[in-house]
């Protein structure tokens, strides 16, 4: 008999590397049981990440989705486990120490067993106090290594890196091959590595199966000393996921590796629930193309899950991008033109931007400046012209220390905007906030839940919380399906017949004599609407233009205070934000003076060039 391997089901990560959203509590509860039932899984992730803030921005409550999802397998003795992103908790930016502190405390309590703890950066300063945090709240501290393939990320880096790790107080050390671009034999001496040193620690493999390597990354990192591999299920395996629980029992059994037997009648019933879910409504939130796998993805290193979003940025940038080229007489590009300028512009922007790892939400940073840099370049402006404030805080060393060195190039463009670099505990840059969230609370009036979990998702998660509690969240969440349920019916609809034209002369007789007539249609069907300018000609001065299309907001931060009417500004003042493929970048003023007018709502769709602010 050879070495036992366990098995991990990814239930969590099946769904959120597929697409938007999870299953609703009722339905997870459902699927609990038979994948209980399927009986080779020794954990299961439950939650983490995504998942609380997903469950608010559909309505529902994730405290009560976190303890009615997790019982079941807390009855039958199966492990549970979620993913936290180290500084930042569960959402995609940094949270204060108390926040942190609560939510280890709080998810055990909820039935979470074993939090995965990761740092964008692999910085063990970041994640010392999860690990900390983790195992005063009664779980199991483990820390994953964001892998990464580039002349910085070796073998000898993540095998010294999970000494590290370990010696922060990690209990456990997950290979979180997060873009699924590691190759198979470096996973495996990685894993060698890392035994040779640590014998007796649980070592658990996690690999995406986008470019096509995970399957014998699973088998390399078995052969070497892993003890649990994670996988997934169809009908969500391969594509932007992982390998299927199918193939990875059947190759380590085959490989001679002591994996426990499954029930396929489970198995069946479990594929069939998650079709269904597909079925009811998260399928219209699965972009097709997640379902394939995509060796393009080896050269830029990206992750696949984030191709989905990745191909809806595309398709907007690239409808921007020709409507500027048309305008200016210039050839428009395909989708396939442009993915391959910010493919070959990710290799140009990763190095010089000092190598990190491409997980989220840095490898978010990296593609976005690279598209904005080819956006750039094709209209005829240098690179680097529009860089977003979450990449300004990674590249200042507010998250931690970069992997490697800043370009020359990057460092004179602080130096240019006057930013200033950062070497003390990123920590320390975000302070304690419960004291102040609870106050918020009993303004309000709402409880603080048992064991403060209200307080603790109004805190992680606050403009998502309120949309929540007001029932917003709800109402739109239900909207935007009905739309897309609409656009789907409509897709699938045959195509109405044309129109027939409608006539410009006609002749008419009158008392017996015949008139030839025009006619003219100024209601016209198919004629184009006028288009309302947002732009005020009541008010002179200089127009401040959007960089780029997205929302607009006058701050960043719920605590900030925007720019208003009558402000004095100074050229170069950063007067607003547009929110662009889920970062915010700054707008500036072109010149100074005051503010005479504000042309767009705090919240509102914008489009490039739009006048959004008059100086005068």
């Amino acid at each position: 008999m050879g070495k036992e391997i366990k098995l991990a089901l990814v239930y969590r990560d099946m769904w959120q590397s597929s697409g938007k959203f999870m299953p609703r509590v009722d339905q997870l509860v459902r699927v609990a049981e038979p994948i209980i039932n399927i009986g080779c899984f020794s954990r299961v992730e439950t939650n983490g990440g995504g998942f609380e803030q997903i469950n608010l921005l559909f309505g529902e409550n994730p405290n009560i989705s976190v303890r009615k999802w997790t019982q079941a397998f807390n009855d039958a003795g199966i492990q549970t486990q979620m993913l936290e992103r180290g500084l930042n908790g569960i959402r995609m930016s940094p949270v204060g120490k108390d926040l942190r502190k609560l939510m280890f405390a709080l998810k055990k309590k909820q039935g979470t067993d074993i939090s995965r703890s990761f740092d964008g950066l692999n910085n063990p300063q970041n994640l010392e106090l999860s690990f900390q945090y983790a195992k005063e709240g009664g779980m199991i501290a483990q820390g994953a290594l964001s892998l990464t393939y580039s002349p910085v990320h070796t073998v000898e880096y993540y095998i010294d890196l999970a000494d590290k790790y370990i010696e922060k107080g990690a209990e456990e050390i997950c290979i979180k091959d997060m873009a699924g671009i590691g190759r198979p034999v470096s996973v495996g001496k990685i894993v060698k590595g890392i035994r040779e040193r640590h014998p007796n620690i649980i070592i658990q493999y996690h690999g995406h199966s986008t470019p096509g390597f995970s399957l014998t990354s699973s088998l390399e990192a078995a052969r070497n000393g892993a003890d649990i591999i994670d996988c997934g299920m169809e009908p969500l395996s391969w594509g932007t996921g992982h390998a299927d629980l199918l193939a990875v029992h059947e190759m380590l059994r085959d490989a001679g590796f002591s994996v426990p037997d499954l029930n396929f009648k489970a198995y069946m019933e479990v594929r069939a629930l998650t079709q269904e879910f597909i079925d009811d409504f998260l399928g219209y939130y699965i972009n097709p193309k997640n379902r394939s796998m995509n060796s393009l993805l080896i050269g830029p290193g990206l992750p696949g899950g984030m191709m989905g979003s990745l191909m809806s940025d595309l398709a907007n940038n690239l409808k921007s991008v020709n409507k500027w080229l048309t305008k200016n007489d210039k050839p428009n590009l395909t989708q396939d033109d442009l993915l391959v300028k910010l493919f070959d512009e990710v290799k140009y922007v990763w190095p010089r931007l000092g190598y990190p790892p491409l997980v989220t939400p840095f490898s978010q940073y990296v593609k976005n400046v690279s598209m904005m840099n080819v956006m750039q370049q094709v209209k005829g402006k240098p690179r680097w012209t529009l860089m977003d404030e979450n990449t300004w805080g990674m590249i200042l060393g507010q998250s931690g220390k970069l992997p490697g060195e800043l370009a020359p190039e990057i460092k004179e463009l602080a130096e240019d905007q006057q930013r200033d670099f950062y070497e003390g505990n990123p920590q320390d840059l975000y302070p304690d906030v419960l004291d102040q969230f609870r106050a918020k609370m009993s303004e309000k009036g709402w409880d603080t839940g048992e064991d403060d979990e209200e307080l603790f998702e109004y805190a992680m998660h606050p403009e998502q919380y309120e949309a929540f509690k007001s029932g917003k969240a709800k109402e739109k969440f239900l909207e935007d399906l009905e739309k897309r349920k609409a656009a789907k019916a409509g897709a699938d609809a045959p195509a109405p017949a044309a129109a027939a034209p409608m006539p410009s002369t006609l002749t008419v007789t009158v008392q017996g004599q015949k008139y030839d007539v025009s006619i003219d249609y100024p209601d016209q069907v198919g004629q184009a609407a006028p288009v309302e300018s947002k732009s005020n000609d009541k008010v002179e001065g200089t127009p401040i233009l959007a960089p780029l299309e997205g929302k607009f907001y006058l701050t960043k931060d719920s605590g900030e205070t925007g720019k208003k009417v009558g402000d004095a500004i100074s050229a170069g003042d950063t007067v607003a934000y547009v929110e662009s493929m889920k970062v915010m970048n700054a707008i500036t003023s072109p010149v100074g003076g005051t503010i005479k007018d504000i042309l767009v709502k705090h919240g509102d769709d914008i489009e490039e060039d739009d006048q959004l602010i008059i100086v005068g």
